[in-house]
């Protein structure tokens, strides 16, 4: 793919401001969404924070060479559960949160060492493009149902109609397709800010005249998040304007008192398993962006410096906000759109993470934002994750029977939705079909080539 900034490009200040705040209008609603999902005290704007700090941390690592964010990981969303099981105090919790965390942080540098020891040759050969490429499409298509499921979704309760909700989101899609197809310079490296502004103004369009007419199937966003910015003579002061976040170590140095060896048993049951999942899909996502910017990142900066990033930002993720962070699959999305791969506009959507976490109004605009038009959005991103999987497999022999069955097995296991629980710990679609995909591969590694077998059919 033809970059339009490339990885060490530095746009001019406007521009990279406006990118940064597409990347962070692409990752906040997923982001915010795992703290929400747990809830047990967690908030948005702290996981905002956590994400932006552990982004930050990765592109560290990774020597401003990586352009991806990291957000809150939905795999860990059972193992956060578990810090919290028992009827257990909030400060544990917390607690557990932070050392579950660098649990499965532990595993990435462990892993890493390994690898710097042993070299990236066998990753590659154990996952080969026929393998990577359709878990990579996996990806996007497990993530389909949730992109169609909030495209049908308004923000409000009283909604009982979805199709005012469709048109919402579906103005956001075209806008967004229009713009990448037909936009003149900035409106194609931006088409996400526009659709998702376009997608808003017809959902405030359709709630104002919804409320006007008590129209409950045109009520789209939800305006009451903006109370909280609200003096009760509906002021705004600098108290309600700024806040800090609830971030998560401040409760969680408050248990240390109450730590038990089986409580850490408990985390290391619940965390660690779920590390080696994740790890599988770092590899998958990894190898999409190198597709994407046309290198390869597991060579350079190298998959050590991409697991140490990953790993020790998804620890300072949860330090803060509670929850592990992981590479995001709508930052490549992102990139892969827009053609913009620079890691400057990671680094300021970072920080703009960061200090918007404090913002309140800001926290409650992103809240504000329906998900349908967010369902808009992830349409094209999911989809072209998928896309990028399959454009993987260009390059392979599908002729051959060990490639045709490897791609089969993985494709209908992660459609199907094959997915293993034990215990506490789930195997996603994406990582079962991984899983399943290696050892097909590895099981029919012996293949003779068409030509032997045209010989001894000869003889």
């Amino acid at each position: 793919m033809k970059l339009i900034y490339d990885v060490g490009d530095k746009p001019g200040f406007g521009k990279t401001v406006v990118f940064a705040l597409q990347q962070m209008l692409a990752i906040l609603a997923a982001t915010t969404a795992v703290p929400i999902i747990v809830g047990k005290g967690l908030t948005p704007a702290a996981a905002m924070f956590g994400a932006g700090i552990g982004t930050l941390v990765y592109v560290l690592f990774t020597k401003r060479k990586s352009p991806v964010f990291l957000g809150s990981s939905f795999a860990f969303i059972g193992s956060m559960f578990a810090a919290f099981a028992g009827g257990i105090s909030m400060q544990l919790g917390m607690l557990g949160l932070i050392i579950g965390a660098l649990m499965a942080g532990l595993v990435y540098v462990i892993i890493a060492a390994l690898i710097k020891a042993v070299g990236v040759g066998w990753i590659n050969k154990l996952m080969p493009p026929a393998v990577i490429g359709p878990t990579v499409a996996i990806i996007g298509l497990s993530l389909a149902g949730n992109a169609i499921g909030d495209l049908k979704t308004s923000n409000v309760e009283a909604n009982t109609s979805p199709f005012a909700a469709i048109v919402c989101g579906l103005i956001t899609l075209a806008t967004v397709m229009l713009c990448s197809t037909y936009g003149k310079k900035m409106m194609k490296l931006v088409p996400f800010v526009i659709g998702i502004l376009a997608g808003y103004a017809a959902a405030s369009i359709m709630t104002v005249i919804g409320n006007a007419a008590d129209i409950d199937s045109l009520k789209i966003v939800d305006f009451s998040v903006f109370g909280s910015i609200m003096m009760p003579e509906n002021k705004v002061t600098l108290e309600t304007f700024l806040s800090v976040p609830d971030l998560v170590f401040i409760d969680a140095f408050k248990g240390f008192g109450e730590l038990t060896p089986s409580y850490l048993l408990t985390l290391f049951v619940a965390y660690v398993p779920v590390a080696f999942v994740v790890f599988a899909e770092h590899v998958a996502d990894h190898k999409n962006l190198s597709s994407v910017i046309g290198r390869d990142l597991l060579e350079e900066p190298g998959l050590t410096r991409t697991l140490l990033g990953d790993g020790i930002g998804s620890v300072a993720g949860a330090f803060f906000g509670g929850c592990p962070n992981t590479t995001y699959g709508e930052s490549i999305g992102c990139v892969a759109i827009t053609r913009n791969a620079s890691v400057i506009s990671i680094i300021f959507a970072a920080c703009g993470c960061i200090l918007t976490s404090f913002i309140t109004p800001f926290v409650a605009l992103i809240s504000s934002v329906p998900s349908c038009v967010m369902g808009g959005v992830c349409v094209a991103l999911y989809g072209f994750i998928a896309v990028s999987g399959l454009k993987m497999l260009q390059k392979v022999d599908l002729d051959s029977n060990r490639n045709l069955f490897v791609a089969s097995v993985i494709f209908i296991s992660g459609i199907g939705g094959f997915s293993v629980s034990f215990g506490k710990v789930t195997l996603t679609e994406v990582a079962a079909a991984l899983i399943l995909g290696i050892l097909a591969n590895l099981m029919l590694s012996g293949e003779k080539p068409a030509e032997a077998d045209d010989e001894e059919i000869g003889d």
